[in-house]
């Protein structure tokens, strides 16, 4: 395969995953957790990197794809290790950190849940037993290879 074309499937590729992503929240009402969310800002990095290379940009741009790549599949992995309870997530977005010595009556027998909070650590979907993170770095890792294809055509 060409350098144009490697560069063509690996920015397209974070193009479908982030369609993907706002199709799940926006069309099927899953709502993204803060990790999520970290998860796309490199798809759209490497978006425009692949839109830069493929108007004429330098080939080398590439390699910064590959990197925007195995960025969010690294988060990927650490979002799926959350959801699976293999380490600690952001206590942002996870379970057990409210302190509970600073409520009143009232706010402890208040039936009201966190509006707006999604729990990065918990998960909403999944398909043969993996998550949209476990998913997404799958994906993310087969792009980093294209990635990394693509920039060595240009060496």
């Amino acid at each position: 395969m060409t350098g144009k074309t490697l560069t063509s499937l690996a920015t397209l590729g974070s193009a479908a995953l982030l369609l993907g992503a706002f199709g799940f929240q926006h069309l099927g009402g899953y709502a993204p957790c803060q990790m999520c969310l970290w998860q796309r800002w490199p798809h759209a990095v490497a978006v425009l990197i692949g839109a830069i290379v493929l108007l004429g940009g330098p080939r080398v741009l590439a390699w910064f794809g590959a990197l925007a790549a195995a960025g969010t599949a690294l988060i990927g992995v650490y979002h799926a290790g959350v959801e699976w309870g293999w380490w600690p997530g952001p206590s942002s977005c996870t379970g057990g950190g409210m302190d509970l010595g600073s409520l009143d009556g009232g706010s402890l027998l208040s039936t009201e849940g966190p509006s707006g909070l999604v729990m990065c650590d918990e998960i909403v979907w999944q398909f043969l037993g993996l998550s949209m993170a476990g998913w997404n770095a799958i994906f993310s890792f087969i792009l980093v290879g294209l990635w990394v294809a693509a920039a060595r055509k240009a060496v």
